[in-house]
């Protein structure tokens, strides 16, 4: 039986996917939703959001691919349970990432929030320089993305830490893992990136509590996911000083309605989630290495374990 890889997503992004197969995996017939062809041909799937009802739409599915880094928005319970489901890692996406928030922990770091209200005032006004060194920045999330991004600000001298649920080790970063040690990771931290996966547990974790845990005035740099984020907690704490200046590339919901706070708010810069993006070439690469790696038995990378939600 012929087998068929279903695109469902950006569909111009899905005709330069095709280029890809069509010269890597000439044996495999590559469609783009909504021309499926023969459901029962369709192996392997490729979608931001599933179509519904997939079990019954195409029964001889044998892995569903984000086509981002994400999978939060996915319904598991509407997925069979024994379908792998594996999460886009491509190099994409993290050097988008990397650029992104380091170009957001430096603005802090220097000041620019500051220089830029001063700029309109009509201020000329220099800040004590504080060296890089002296710079304490935490990162939540030690995945992919939260070890390249931390590879990058220790590389630029800054004294580094993270913080995930599960134990990890990361050269010249302070690591630290669990509930127990959250509070200590916190209250080190000058600027606080956000990189966690959405999960049950991790949902409003950007609240009250947290905020009152870290040093007054600290940055935040959220790119993690829009629900991350308490929204009257994180308005509370600006308003009180407790967070000085924020970075949001994410909120809830997407975009966000012309007359919310954020927008005008002088202590927020806010962009479209747009951090990091998915590359098509390099996506439909990462793929077609996973695919081989799945049809030699061999563990796919990114695969989510469902148990964490990532």
């Amino acid at each position: 039986m012929k087998t068929t890889f279903l695109y469902k997503s950006d569909p111009v992004r899905g005709r330069q996917w095709a280029e890809v197969f069509s010269q890597r995996r000439p044996d495999i017939d590559f469609r783009i939703w909504p021309d499926i062809g023969d459901p029962a041909q369709v192996r392997f799937l490729a979608a931001w959001e599933p179509p519904q009802d997939i079990a019954e739409l195409f029964p001889n599915l044998e892995v569903l691919f984000s086509s981002g880094a994400g999978v939060d928005q996915f319904d598991f319970t509407a997925l069979p349970p024994a379908l792998p489901v594996v999460r886009m890692v491509e190099p994409g996406i993290v050097n988008g990432m990397v650029e992104y928030v380091t170009h957001a922990v430096l603005g802090l770091h220097r000041d620019m929030p500051q220089y830029r209200r001063q700029q309109q005032e009509g201020q000329w006004k220099p800040l004590p320089v504080r060296p890089a060194n002296e710079r304490r920045v935490g990162v939540l999330g030690l995945g992919s993305l939260g070890q390249a991004v931390l590879a990058q600000l220790v590389s630029l001298g800054l004294d580094c830490a993270g913080w995930s649920r599960s134990r990890h080790e990361v050269q010249g970063v302070q690591c630290h893992a669990g509930a127990d040690e959250l509070p200590a990771f916190l209250a080190r931290t000058d600027i606080l990136v956000c990189l966690l996966p959405l999960t049950d547990s991790t949902r409003g974790f950007l609240d009250a509590k947290l905020f009152s845990m870290l040093p007054v005035g600290a940055g935040l740099v959220h790119v993690g996911r829009g629900p991350h984020l308490v929204e009257h907690d994180f308005l509370e704490a600006l308003a009180s000083g407790r967070i000085g200046d924020a970075v949001l590339d994410v909120t809830d919901p997407e975009p966000l309605p012309p007359a919310h706070a954020f927008w005008r708010h002088p202590r927020i810069q806010l962009t479209p989630h747009i951090a990091s993006m998915t590359q098509p070439l390099s996506a439909a690469q990462a793929v077609l290495d996973n695919l081989r790696r799945f049809e030699a038995g061999e563990p796919m990378v990114g695969r989510v374990d469902r148990a964490k939600g990532y």
